[in-house]
């Protein structure tokens, strides 16, 4: 999902297996991404008691399917148990060793561009809400172009603010959960039952996700898959920036609003809902989490429009019913990718640049974020 108290709370809350976000777009290629509702991605922590929250924000860690989704933070759910997690072998939290001695890892390349119009620039990042500790080796956690952006950007913008990615769960638990078990009624017989057997190794989490809105629950089941991926909500992208700009600076903002990110689902009608739960279905879970690592591999070379065209490879894939699917598409994505541009160009100004860090899956491609800043103007080039 995913922003300097606020940031430090949501820091501790994180350490304390608190995390909270969604994916940011939609799942199919859309869900590595990120990120509260928009760029934030789920993953659930691996517990004894229930799961905390998983901290998102672009969309969403983002799987392939949703990807580009707001990141929304997800309800506390009982953790799936290992053997229902076919392929989950968490990442080392330390860099390898060779007889030599300690292997050097470099920082991931990343979507990173720099756009130009006269004396304003806007530098963009493409995030992923989710990741690997080597993504980010401690000694330098970014590419030297990436660290001098952010120390001459008076201002980081992401989806959502630190203030409100802290209290979006709230909204999600009050406009995704229900009080009763609404979600097998709202899905036809053949969904709830693939849903149903889906889960059927993790009996707790199957009883919770039937409070839950259709929405909510294509959030759940993309967690669990990015979860078994390996990749963790502590390495998304988003909250590797603050640990960075915290440091020298502080002005954080978002580029959406809470309401305008719950907006973002809660607008979605039926069908709409039930495609996009019927889109995380299509595959096994070992072909989501192959998704989801082919996905987080094109985000560390760094090429947005490969990102792109992957993801409408995987959408055309997924999709049940075209028609519904594009409107989710269009409502997801590029409606908010329009907002995003509107709002950086409100925060840009000249000898002032804004450093913008949204869900890889909004950048490239002809309704992507690079093209719309093309469209008024600027000069897009990569950083």
């Amino acid at each position: 999902m995913p922003d300097a108290v606020a940031a430090r709370r949501l820091a501790r809350r994180l350490r304390d297996g608190g995390c909270g976000a969604a994916f940011a777009r939609r799942w199919r290629a859309r869900a590595l991404n990120g990120a509260a509702l928009l760029g934030v991605c789920c993953v659930l922590h691996l517990g004894t008691g229930a799961v905390g929250v998983a901290r998102a924000a672009g969309a969403a860690a983002n799987t392939p399917a949703q990807a580009g989704r707001p990141a929304v933070p997800v309800p506390s759910l009982p953790a799936p148990p290992r053997a229902s997690l076919p392929g989950f072998n968490p990442p080392p939290a330390a860099p390898g060793t060779t007889a030599s001695g300690p292997v050097r890892t470099q920082p991931a390349r990343m979507p990173f561009y720099v756009a130009t119009r006269g004396t304003t620039t806007i530098y963009v990042l493409g995030t992923l809400h989710v990741g690997d500790p080597a993504d980010y080796p401690a000694a330098q956690p970014f590419r030297a172009p990436i660290l001098a952006a952010l120390a001459a950007s008076p201002t980081l913008a992401l989806e959502l603010s630190p203030d409100e990615l802290l209290v979006s769960q709230d909204d999600v638990s009050k406009y995704g959960v229900c009080r009763h078990d609404c979600l097998p009624g709202s899905l036809p017989e053949p969904l709830w039952h693939k849903l149903a057997l889906r889960l059927r190794g993790n009996p707790a989490a199957l009883d919770a996700i039937k409070k839950m809105r259709p929405w909510l629950a294509s959030l759940v089941v993309e967690t669990y898959d990015s979860l078994s991926a390996g990749l963790q909500t502590e390495y998304g992208t988003e909250a590797q920036l603050q640990n960075v700009y915290l440091k020298t600076r502080g002005k954080i903002v978002g580029l959406e609003t809470l309401p305008q990110q719950m907006r973002a689902f809660t607008g979605l009608s039926l069908a709409q809902q039930r495609e996009m739960l019927a889109q995380d279905l299509v595959q096994t879970p070992a072909q989501n989490v192959a998704d989801v690592r082919a996905l987080h591999r094109l985000w560390r070379v760094g090429d947005a429009d490969a990102i792109a065209a992957w993801q409408t490879a995987k959408s055309e894939n997924l999709a049940r019913d075209k028609r519904v699917s594009d409107s989710i598409d269009n409502r997801i994505v590029y409606e908010r990718n329009r907002r995003f541009v509107s709002r950086m160009l409100q925060l840009a100004a000249p000898n002032k640049p804004v450093f913008v860090a949204i869900g890889a899956l909004h950048l490239g491609g002809p309704k992507g974020v690079l093209q719309l800043l093309r469209q008024r103007g600027f000069v897009v080039e990569p950083g």
